[in-house]
């Protein structure tokens, strides 16, 4: 089973491949660049560098959300065409598992936290267990967008050691210091940020059970509408006012 993996949905890109278990390739950038510059050429330069024929991958897993929504719609654009091109299907990794999945095996719970601007997070909170030697990803708190404050919280009820990864780290690192009343730590920066290899990693697991989408019918989820779309609503209501 080769899985082809994408994820654009924070501020890094990435792309990697999984075949029977096995990281095979993998290429990450986190820098100013936009990820319409990005992806393709990354995903190109990887398919060189592996001699990988496209038309030989099992499926295509993407970030499908929550994130960056220019981010998403790229990576959505991109899984799609590739998708619809080859004829693959897609499978459809919620962001934050997909970054909790670069701490698999840790006994931890863990609580990947994505800048959602305005003092918000898209976040959640997960934990592994095992079953016939494999890892499982299970949802403690299934992801949303909240306040930093209001996860915290969440997080001191569940009274267990928790480990942070994700952009938001470095935003709300000083609200988690002051409010948490658990142990904590973050994540060191070989998996703090969104990787591929988990993406691949985890739609594999997905693959196996049979939860795939056409290309045609993948749409990201973005858990909140758009900075766009709220000044909109805010202006047609003061106009109505």
């Amino acid at each position: 089973m080769k899985i082809l993996g994408l994820d654009s949905s924070g501020l890094a890109a990435s792309v990697a491949i999984v075949e029977d278990g096995r990281l095979v390739a993998e290429y990450t950038t986190n820098y100013k660049k936009t990820h319409s510059q990005t992806l393709l050429p990354m995903l190109d330069e990887l398919r060189r560098m592996v001699e990988l024929d496209l038309d030989s991958i099992d499926a295509i897993a993407t970030s499908a959300g929550p994130g960056s929504f220019t981010g998403l719609r790229i990576g959505a654009a991109t899984a799609k065409g590739l998708g619809l091109a080859l004829d693959k299907p897609l499978i459809e990794v919620p962001t934050l598992e997909g970054l909790a999945y670069n701490l698999c095996g840790t006994s931890r719970l863990v609580c990947p936290l994505m800048d959602a601007r305005r003092n918000q997070v898209y976040t959640g909170v997960y934990e592994f267990g095992l079953k016939e030697q494999d890892f499982v990803l299970r949802g403690v708190i299934e992801q949303y967008a909240a306040d930093i404050h209001d996860i915290i919280d969440r997080i001191n009820a569940l009274e267990r050691e928790v480990i942070f990864l994700g952009d938001g780290v470095f935003v709300y690192r000083e609200a988690i210091m002051q409010r948490l009343q658990v142990p904590f730590g973050f994540a060191p920066a070989n998996n703090n940020c969104q990787r591929a290899a988990s993406v691949a990693a985890l739609g594999a697991v997905y693959f196996a059970q049979h939860r795939t989408v056409s290309a045609a019918a993948h749409q990201p989820e973005y858990l909140r509408k758009s900075q766009a779309e709220r000044e909109r609503e805010e202006a047609e209501k003061g106009s109505l006012s």
